[in-house]
């Protein structure tokens, strides 16, 4: 039987008001429902606010040392049921299970290391120009945040968002993804059981019209934190500038590899792979255009055609299977048009193409790897995100060229290179528009102490994730304190003893 998953509010697993509910299923078996899933709507993310907005003063005058612990509990939890987590993972969003444990992992270790921020947190003491007088900056909660996550890494972005946000001090109200709401719920029962207070976190379920706009708008709500597709991101951000909200999106890219006529070939041929097919290319940072000098076309593409062809397809479960399906019928019926607007555009489909639906593979969705060549940097499938495998092949005759045409697109997540001169990888570094650069790697590998997100029309507001410029930086605001001792009134800039 479906599992009955429920809105968590006020420290408490409750109901849809209106009672409507939705199916989660399984994207490798659509016969397996892993869930029925409350539709929620406004009323539901009013009662959810209202909790985030009376459990915020207490929280926020929590000892943020304390604060910390909770989270070291949360990641001590994650540790012991790591497997158990993967394994749902793999069957509600669909990657194979090595990716889906990969996924629980990078949870595991923003939870480690966002605990640690609650005995730093710093700001800066500052000597005053004036005397018996000292200056400081202290970082303070901004209040209650919505979150709203996507379906991809279910485990791991939630994470991202939820860590920093609570150690800073902040109340969250959590619209997940309506693909993977098992995930999430599972996500937030840890949180429970670490002991975090009711109102702190509350978990509400539904689609964007219904429950994600609402919970965007409303008037309690001081911060948003989206991570999804552009469109929608770029509404929400007009929505944030006109009620003067703290924001911040991070919604995709169109990345390449460049591949030079002096790399490893074995290895750019592995990196591309991976960029291009691991998640089923259902990553921001999917390597979804291969730059390749003439010099080694053929020979690339050859050895990139061989080894796609072998790439394993099935349930995620399966440890022998490399690559999973799409995560919905929706975005299946996405991937497959864009490969038909590639053959339109006259680019040629080199590989691949087709839904795949051997075996047991006919009850999901699967499409083949799909390789185009003959691309020009202008076309649909070298210009828009696609998220699926599908990649293009485009041929350059120097380092110029390719840096030219991997920047002559809208997005600016990540970026990689395959070089042996150290030369070409200094100005491949310099030159390319991108939040993320990859020298002799691929184009995903993204580590949680550094800040994540690009440039251009791929995000805005601080970036995600920790070090200086991370995820802080969206969930804290600054306070600038003077105390002057002196018992007499000081003019800065205008006294001079």
């Amino acid at each position: 039987m479906p599992e009955t998953i429920k809105n968590y509010i006020n420290g408490e697993w409750v109901n849809a008001v209106q009672g409507n509910t939705f199916e989660s299923r399984n994207p490798a078996d659509n016969r397996e429902i892993l869930g029925t899933i409350p539709d929620s709507d406004h009323v539901d993310v009013d009662h959810a606010v209202n909790a985030a907005r009376a459990a915020f003063r207490s929280w926020s005058l929590t000892p943020a040392p304390k604060r910390g612990e909770v989270l070291y509990r949360v990641a001590e939890i994650l540790v012991k049921r790591k497997q158990a987590l993967g394994e749902l993972c793999c069957r509600e969003m669909g990657k194979v299970i090595a990716e889906s444990l990969g996924d629980v992992q990078e949870a595991i270790d923003m939870a480690y290391f966002m605990a640690g921020e609650g005995r730093r947190l710093q700001g800066e003491t500052i000597p005053s120009e004036l005397p018996l007088k000292d200056a400081k900056s202290i970082r303070v909660p901004v209040g209650v945040f919505a979150q709203i996550t996507p379906w991809n890494f279910p485990t791991a972005i939630p994470i991202w968002k939820l860590a920093p946000a609570l150690v800073a001090g902040n109340t969250v109200v959590f619209k997940p993804a309506e693909e993977t709401p098992v995930c999430a719920t599972r996500l937030v029962e840890i949180f429970e059981e670490a002991g975090l207070p009711p109102g702190v976190l509350n978990l509400v379920h539904g689609f964007g019209e219904k429950a994600g706009e609402p919970l965007v708008r409303h008037a309690d709500v001081d911060g948003v934190s989206f991570t999804g597709s552009n469109a929608v991101g770029e509404h929400l951000a007009v929505i944030c500038a006109e009620q003067h909200k703290a924001f911040m999106m991070e919604t995709g890219g169109k990345n390449p590899i460049i591949i030079m006529d002096d790399a490893n070939l074995d290895l750019a041929v592995e990196g591309a792979l991976w960029g291009a097919f691991g998640t089923t290319g259902q990553r921001c940072t999917a390597a979804s255009r291969l730059i390749v000098h003439d010099n080694i076309y053929d020979a690339f593409l050859d050895s990139f055609t061989e080894k796609a062809r072998h790439i394993t397809i099935g349930n995620g479960l399966n440890p022998a299977h490399q690559m999973g399906p799409i995560i919905s019928k929706a975005q299946y019926d996405k991937v497959l048009s864009y490969i038909d607007i590639g053959q339109q555009d006259g680019a040629t489909l080199h590989l691949g193409g087709k839904a795949y639906t051997k075996g047991e593979c006919a009850h999901g969705t699967f499409i083949e790897p799909s390789i185009f060549t003959d691309v020009t940097p202008k076309m649909r499938i070298a210009q828009e995100e696609i998220f699926g495998p599908v990649v293009s092949i485009i041929r350059v005759s120097d380092l110029a060229e390719a840096i030219d045409i991997a920047n002559d697109i809208r997005y600016g997540l990540s970026a990689a290179i395959y070089s042996q001169d150290v030369n070409k990888t200094a100005i491949a570094e310099r030159d390319l528009d991108a939040g993320l650069v990859y020298i002799n790697a691929s184009t995903i590998g993204a580590e949680i102490q550094l800040p994540f997100g690009g440039t251009k029309h791929t995000g805005a507001g601080p970036r995600e994730a920790g070090g200086r410029g991370g995820a802080l930086d969206l969930y804290t605001k600054w306070k600038i304190i003077y105390r002057d001792f002196s018992g007499k009134l000081q003019k800065a800039q205008m006294d001079e003893t």
